[in-house]
């Protein structure tokens, strides 16, 4: 996709000529499309499309009028859509704790232009990612957590989010239980890795927890952060099978490269706009 093509997510009960009528207002404003993927949850009566589209005349093109002028045709099939810019880079903010995986992958993704954000800056309750963020050439914002009562540290966090602008946070093994007040704030635009593929072996060491059941198959899963505890909406998961040779340590050295691997392709497709929320579900364009 080249920085030409916008992007338009719609959401909407199932009628009849909702693509009719998105195809055709595009064309009449002279915008040929580029792809055009759709999904229909029979379970809800609930249509989901993805459209990238290009002007015929760059110059003076004005997205935000075009979805003025969108405006009475989503009225009529009741459309809850947006219209992105791909060259509006999403900011990002990371937050991390003592494992670092999964932010080195980010960053490296990021550094060699394969993660189309800005990423603002990295939060953390620890001080030890500090020195490798800086040789980065990013902000590191140490925010310690304490216990007895973390509204406070939260409290930080949610004005760094406001001040730099964040679009979207990515929790890179962050390993602090996000308040509920602070979960809403984020709604549908906080990313977790979580380190098992849920909704098996939760709560400490995990991997030592499926050791000892001799399981045959790990994996990882990234979703949106909700209230509900590791219950939000799933992004992506990842699995790989595993055999009785592999030690708990062999385990979770092959967990952490499923951790990296499934959280970048659930913050690119987030900041690509192929995500749909769906209730408890996601629908996401490939």
């Amino acid at each position: 996709m080249t920085a030409l093509h916008y992007v338009m997510l719609v959401k909407c009960p199932d009628t009849l000529g909702v693509v009719a009528a998105v195809s055709g207002f595009l064309a009449e404003n002279r915008c040929s499309i580029g792809e055009s993927q759709q999904f229909l949850d029979e379970e809800t009566g609930r249509f989901f499309m993805r459209i990238t589209f290009a002007p015929e005349e760059v110059e003076g093109f004005d997205l935000a009028g075009l979805g003025e002028r969108l405006a009475a045709i989503a009225e009529r099939f009741q459309i809850d859509f947006k219209l992105f810019d791909p060259a509006t880079r999403p900011r990002v903010l990371i937050a991390v704790s003592k494992f670092g995986h999964c932010l080195f992958d980010l960053l490296h993704r990021w550094r060699a232009g394969l993660l189309p954000v800005d990423i603002v800056g990295v939060l953390s309750n620890h001080d030890d990612m500090r020195s490798f963020v800086e040789w980065s050439g990013l902000p590191y914002y140490h925010l310690p957590v304490d216990k007895a009562d973390k509204r406070p540290q939260e409290q930080r966090f949610l004005n760094l989010i406001a001040d730099r602008k964040v679009d979207l946070v990515v929790l890179a093994r962050y390993m602090q239980i996000l308040s509920e007040e602070m979960c809403e704030a984020l709604s549908g635009r906080c990313i977790n890795i979580h380190h098992s593929f849920l909704p098996s072996f939760k709560g400490a060491k995990p991997y030592h927890q499926a050791h000892s059941r001799g399981v045959k198959i790990i994996g990882a899963t990234a979703h949106y952060v909700t209230t509900d505890l590791d219950e939000g909406p799933i992004i992506e998961q990842g699995v790989e099978r595993v055999s009785h040779a592999k030690s708990a340590e062999n385990l979770a050295t092959i967990g952490r490269d499923i951790e990296c691997a499934v959280l970048a392709r659930a913050v690119t497709w987030h900041v690509e706009h192929r995500v749909c929320l769906n209730g408890q579900r996601t629908v996401v364009f490939s």
